[in-house]
């Protein structure tokens, strides 16, 4: 595989809702992000993925927007933007932003024009019925299908019905979305990341929402007409998509993005067919097959995202890890696992702290749009009031949301105001200055994580292998050329034995003392490399 710049790049999410406010409105904003860029350099990470800071009604938090243009005055300004891509550079880091191709907001200039008449110029940038078409539901709850009374017809929305969808089948909306990624190629950005991407060539009628027959013709004309040349980086988020649908996206030759965020390895605790509030006990083995098998199918063409949070998703330390007694272990342990495999690591703002979900007893508490639309269909359901939380606790997406902790100081350091949703009370004992100083510091282990991949193409391409062992423990191995590393990882809280553990030169582990023969103690994490020698 040719070598990409990205092979061996680390990119750090950020929430700019949640990450740091420099005005005391509550609302983390650009220049909060600008005064933090010291963190985010010494953590050692390139890449910046921004979320959605675009003009928008936030009535999915940015993600329904209303102008791709300019920027929502809570962040900044235009200015503030340029000024943050301008710093970043300087540091030797790229920023990726958000693109919402699928969908716009029902506020955005378009909408509001093909709103009017059905024989708007702009009538064909969305999609309309008569009647709902069938009974597809939207992805927050209810029908995807709203009646507008200005024109008399229904339009799709897969979301919030302030989103309504974009139709990809017309020219000119495909035009105008290459024509806004184009303006911030020019602003200097260095990546996107495609919200619901598998989403955009839907067809209808026919009851194909994901991966319609016409993704990858327009992927492909979305790479020719923008992309070429360019040097950019692309994600796209593709829920649903399997390793064989993860080749099409990814394979170089075949020119339409660099990677892909799969979410199969998010919805082992999710109950199939079901609802991603249905849950079930996770699995370890589950994760063992589900991880191996994307290393393996996406070895010789293709490239993987390595990732376990996102602003959607549960805090990782919270969901396979123990988020009390062996949180520096068992977040040290999830990392190493994570960030020894082959793909591009992401991490999310807080993960590399070991920031854990939250645990709000009232729903006022909440500020997610698709937790209030679950908590009103399961009470009228017949769910309890204890049954819903305990889904909310566990797969809410305000877990990820609450804002970041970065010392003791009142609401977190986070705002001198009223944050726009609560800090986790437990920022006292875990938040960024804190963890800096501690000997056992979560921080200082990601840093020679990232650090370590950029110095090594063992990490960055090195063939994969599960090992089979004991079932509490997820281990594999890394081949390159004459080099081998040995990763072995215990997901439980006991001490465990483990026939398989070589030795060697010890490369990495979580525990200060020295490993044990032929034991692994609660969430260790042990890295052996060796080295043949060939004449």
């Amino acid at each position: 595989m040719n070598s990409e710049w990205w092979h061996k790049s680390v990119v750090y999410q950020i929430y700019p809702r949640s990450f740091q406010d420099s005005n005391g409105d509550g609302i983390g904003d650009l220049q909060g992000i600008i005064s933090r860029l010291d963190y985010i350099q010494a953590l050692g990470v390139d890449m910046i993925w921004l979320c959605p800071v675009y003009a928008s009604p936030n009535d999915d938090n940015g993600y329904d927007i209303s102008d791709y243009y300019s920027i929502h005055p809570e962040y900044g300004t235009m200015e503030d933007m340029e000024q943050l891509i301008s710093e970043a550079a300087n540091r030797g880091i790229g920023i990726m932003m958000d693109i919402v191709a699928n969908h716009t907001s029902d506020e955005h200039p378009w909408f509001i024009e093909a709103s009017k008449d059905q024989n708007s110029p702009y009538r064909d940038y969305y999609v309309w019925r008569d009647q709902p078409q069938n009974d597809i539901q939207s992805i927050f709850g209810g029908s995807a299908w709203e009646y507008s009374k200005e024109t008399k017809q229904y339009y799709l929305h897969m979301f919030s019905k302030k989103q309504p969808d974009l139709n990809w089948h017309y020219p000119p909306v495909r035009r105008a979305i290459y024509d806004v990624m184009e303006f911030w190629i020019e602003k200097g950005i260095k990546g996107f990341r495609f919200d619901v991407i598998d989403l955009i060539a839907k067809e209808i009628d026919k009851n194909i929402i994901a991966n319609g027959p016409l993704l990858h013709p327009y992927l492909k004309e979305m790479y020719q007409e923008v992309l070429e040349g360019k040097g950019i980086v692309t994600v796209g988020e593709t829920g649903g998509a399997d390793v064989s649908q993860a080749l099409l996206y990814t394979n170089p030759d075949e020119k339409e993005l660099s990677m892909v965020f799969s979410f199969e390895h998010i919805a082992l605790d999710e109950v199939p067919g079901k609802q991603k509030w249905d849950l079930k006990p996770l699995n370890l083995d589950d994760l063992k097959q589900v991880n191996s098998n994307w290393q393996n199918c996406l070895a010789d063409k293709g490239w993987n995202s390595l990732f376990w949070n996102n602003h959607d998703q549960p805090r990782i330390v919270s969901r396979w890890g123990n988020d009390t007694e062996y949180r520096y272990e068992s977040a040290t342990m999830l990392a190493a696992l994570l960030h020894l495999m082959r793909g591009t690591p992401y991490i999310y703002q807080g993960e590399e702290i070991g920031m854990t979900n939250v645990s709000f007893t009232d729903l006022s508490s909440y500020r997610d749009i698709e937790t209030f639309q679950m908590y009103k269909e399961r009470i009228e359901k017949g769910f309890s009031h204890e049954e819903i939380f305990e889904s909310i606790h566990a797969k809410g997406r305000d877990n990820a949301r609450t804002p970041m902790q970065w010392n003791s100081l009142p609401e977190a350091g986070f705002t001198k105001g009223i944050p726009w949703i609560s800090v986790n009370p437990n920022f006292v004992d875990i938040n960024a200055e804190k963890d800096r100083q501690s000997e056992k510091s979560i921080f200082r282990f990601y840093q020679k994580l990232v650090n370590l991949r950029k110095n090594s193409d063992l990490i960055v391409y090195g063939d994969y292998q599960l090992l089979e062992t004991e079932p509490e423990i997820f281990a594999y191995t890394r081949q390159w050329k004459n080099e081998q590393l040995f990763v072995f990882c215990n997901f439980t809280e006991e001490i465990v034995d483990c026939s398989l553990l070589p030795s060697g030169e010890l490369f990495l582990q979580n525990y200060a003392s020295s490993p044990l023969a032929g034991k692994l103690r609660p969430y260790e994490v042990v890295v052996w490399k060796k080295t043949s020698i060939k004449f």
